[in-house]
């Protein structure tokens, strides 16, 4: 089957009901007509498995046959090799088979596995050849020689990282590798690129590397954490198959770089690997820990970009006034937005194409929230091209908005993983409300955090991709939740969740209600003591010094608190690193937020800074005359992040914005309070 054929078959397989020409056409970016001629060459291939293609006219197409030929064919589909890639698949092929093997290899080889001429790969490597160099690495092509990709073993690695990052999605990495009950077809570049990462060893180098994760006081976001299992993994391989790094080579001589002797992580993980590596190896894999580790270190608010907070206020207001619903202080859809389009947008600008296999559907189920959404889109969005699936997941997050309100008691305790973003997440839990009000869902994790949830904490997990666990602790559904799934989940709980777990401790009545008092006393202590210590301080420009370092050390000097602050120089200097990567400015005015985790911080502590004068903070924002100053200790609960995270979101508030400019202390920290009480009530489902 060619690559065509290959995805019009998965697609009929992923559908519970019938699929129009016309929706299978727009997914897969072809014509109608072109569709209706695949199909004519599908269905002799799915007939010799007694598989129908069944059609209905002005109805759409289904694929009827029992469970078990389904399997079969796609098992056999999996292990076949495509008729043809697609141009962009072949050169990526190309890239991968270069990258593995540290040899020459023919272009007749090449051309020969790849079922095109030796031209064509030719025409591939010379448009290769660009992207090649870009990470240092040489493409040498010598007739009669064949062709090598030369350069740093370390090159080599991040390119075969990157590839991966780019190419595979969670399902694919994090997909139970023995799950029987889910033989999606795999492409041939998925295996190929899960190959090069090492997905065998994957599980194994995952449970080493969340115990250092879990001992760290720099806690990964689960971006990060991905990003390091990857190049963790593909170093991993390499060093397996004897591609390693030599003694000589830059990295063991930088200044800087780990060893086992001075990076308690890295002992920790070669520990439990139970590994034994040459010094620059040690030195290299310490590189990665402290990479991540390093993008992480000071963040104490999850958003950095305010023209993007100032796109998706925009965008609210738009289908706020398209839909005559209020959606501005839905503060979940203003963060869902937030943390999944900075992420996104960052993806599409580096030419990263975005996946959504559920688009047809959500375009079915949210027609015209769709078309408002791509119109808001396109209005404030004008410096990229937005494609159609991530205007999917936006969707998916306005679509939860619009169900939110509808809520139900609940007797299951559930835990939903949902990769797709917190949008989707949200609108799979307002499906599960609608349709399923016994279950009770107690939280929405990463996978890597379910995995490792005590099974007494919960009854069921329901997940929209694989998961390494026991198929009865975990159901697989997708986040639209279809009437089948629904019945699906229903008799999955009559049939495995109930029978296998004794009534829930959390069902004693006194439980709840005492577990959110402890929880309200934890978030009480941390609100009052930031706003307790909470300052406005008025400022003159003229006294602190021609540039930022000197006015954020006359800043830090001001604070009336010198027990709370260890060592002003060493804070400044980490404000200034964070300011370096972006300042926290918001449009249209004049206030910056500035912030940093620091060791010299003994405890959170907030404080405005009224100049009376504008400063400017650095060469490409604006100039600023309020500064709120955001401080907390490296080592800091997850409590205190999440209130001083929902602190910072309040400045897209535009009551906020107007007490920071003009409002008294006690103005400011009762509008705070009164936030964080509502913040509060929401965080503990406190009911009247």
């Amino acid at each position: 089957m060619s690559t065509r054929q290959r995805r019009i078959v998965e697609l009929l397989f992923n559908q519970q009901n019938e699929i129009t020409a016309a929706d299978i056409a727009a997914e897969i970016g072809t014509s109608t007509r072109t569709i209706h001629r695949e199909l004519i060459d599908i269905e002799p291939a799915l007939a010799a498995h007694g598989i129908t293609l069944h059609k209905k006219s002005g109805i759409g197409i289904k694929i009827e046959a029992d469970s078990e030929q389904i399997e079969l064919f796609k098992q056999e589909l999996n292990l076949s090799v495509p008729a043809e890639y697609s141009p962009e698949e072949r050169k990526i092929l190309i890239l991968c088979k270069l990258l593995q093997y540290d040899e020459p290899m023919k272009l007749f080889t090449l051309a020969h596995e790849l079922n095109v001429t030796m031209p064509t790969i030719s025409s591939d490597l010379d448009q290769l050849e660009d992207q090649i160099n870009e990470q240092q690495l040489t493409l040498v092509r010598k007739r009669g020689y064949g062709v090598e990709l030369t350069g740093k073993e370390q090159a080599k690695r991040q390119m075969i990282s990157l590839l991966a990052i780019k190419y595979l999605d969670d399902s694919d990495l994090f997909g139970h590798q023995d799950d029987s009950s889910d033989h999606a077809v795999v492409h041939p570049l998925t295996n190929q690129l899960l190959s090069m990462v090492g997905k065998a060893q994957f599980f194994k180098l995952e449970r080493a590397l969340w115990q250092i994760n879990k001992q760290s006081p720099i806690r990964l976001s689960e971006a990060a954490y991905t990003r390091l299992l990857i190049r963790l993994s593909v170093a991993l391989t390499r060093i397996e198959h004897g591609c390693l790094i030599r003694q000589d080579q830059e990295l063991a001589a930088q200044p800087g770089t780990s060893s086992v002797k001075d990076n308690g992580q890295l002992a920790r993980l070669l520990q439990l690997l139970e590994l034994e590596l040459p010094q620059a190896e040690e030195a290299y894999l310490g590189s990665l820990l402290r990479g991540e580790a390093q993008h992480e270190l000071g963040l104490l608010v999850n958003h950095n970009d305010m023209s993007l907070i100032e796109t998706v206020t925009e965008l609210i207001r738009y289908i706020e006034i398209k839909t005559q619903i209020s959606f501005i202080n839905d503060r979940s859809l203003v963060e869902g937005l937030i943390q999944h389009m900075h992420p996104a947008f960052q993806r599409i600008a580096s030419g990263i194409a975005i996946r959504n296999p559920i688009l047809t559907q959500i375009k079915k189920d949210y027609d015209e929230l769709f078309t408002l959404v791509r119109q808001g889109v396109d209005q404030f969005v004008q410096t990229l091209h937005v494609p159609d699936e991530e205007i999917g997941y936006i969707v998916m997050h306005f679509g939860a908005a619009i169900e939110r309100s509808k809520q139900f008691p609940w007797k299951v305790r559930a835990v939903l993983v949902c990769t797709s973003g917190i949008g989707s997440s949200k609108l799979l839990a307002v499906r599960i409300h609608k349709e399923l009000p016994q279950i009770e869902l107690i939280g929405h994790l990463s996978w890597y955090e379910a995995v490792r949830l005590p099974a007494d904490d919960y009854d069921l997990i329901i997940s929209t991709v694989n998961l390494p666990l026991a198929s009865d602790r975990y159901i697989k559904i997708s986040p639209l939740l279809t009437e089948d799934e629904a019945t699906k989940l229903r008799a999955f709980i009559h049939d495995i969740t109930l029978k296998n777990k004794e009534p829930s401790p959390a069902a004693d009545p006194d439980h709840g209600p005492l577990d959110r008092l402890r929880q309200l006393h934890i978030y009480s202590d941390i609100v009052l003591q930031l706003l307790e210590n909470f300052r406005v301080h008025r400022m003159n420009r003229s006294s602190g010094g021609p540039d930022l370092q000197s006015q954020l050390l006359h800043m830090i000097s001001t604070i009336e608190q010198p027990s709370v602050l260890l060592n002003k120089e060493k804070i400044v200097e980490q404000l200034l690193h964070r300011e370096e990567q972006g300042s926290l400015v918001m449009p249209d005015t004049e206030i910056a937020l500035i912030h940093t985790r620091s060791e010299w911080v003994q405890q959170p502590l907030i404080s405005l800074f009224r100049y009376d004068m504008p400063i400017k903070l650095n060469h490409e924002a604006g100039d600023v005359k309020q500064v709120l100053l955001m401080l907390g200790p490296m080592k800091l609960d997850k409590a205190s992040l999440e209130v001083l995270s929902e602190i910072s979101g309040m400045l897209l508030l535009t009551d906020m914005v107007a007490l920071l400019e003009e409002g008294s202390k006690e103005e400011i920290t009762g509008f705070i309070s009164g936030q964080l009480e509502k913040y509060m009530i929401r965080k503990l489902d406190w009911r009247d």
